[in-house]
């Protein structure tokens, strides 16, 4: 799982040349860890699409520029821009139906 930060974000996720979908995490909060596991595994069945993780207590200046409020918020960029995000944990499942309904 590629882990980014305020200094490599925008190489990494604005100009990935595909899709990019970003976890913004915090090592304390516990619907993160539950996600953690449903996120990983659409990485890998999901090779079409960048995944990324950010954690927001040492990169504040990202969440702060995309008005990240609540954890865990995931956010799905194609082109460089917010097409979607989801706001709390979720379900892989349903996470798998967000991916298809932004590529």
């Amino acid at each position: 799982m590629l882990e980014v930060t305020d200094k490599n974000f925008e190489s990494e996720i604005i100009k990935a040349g595909k899709p990019a979908i970003v976890d913004f995490w915090a090592p304390w909060c516990g619907p993160c860890r539950v996600m953690a596991p449903a996120f990983e595994a659409l990485a890998a069945k999901n090779p079409d699409v960048k995944f990324a993780k950010i954690n927001v207590d040492e990169n504040n200046e990202t969440a702060n520029k995309y008005r990240v409020a609540s954890i865990p918020t995931v956010l799905f960029f194609k082109d460089g821009i917010i097409k979607d995000m989801s706001v709390g944990a979720v379900p892989e499942a349903a996470l798998q139906k967000f991916i298809e309904r932004n590529k």
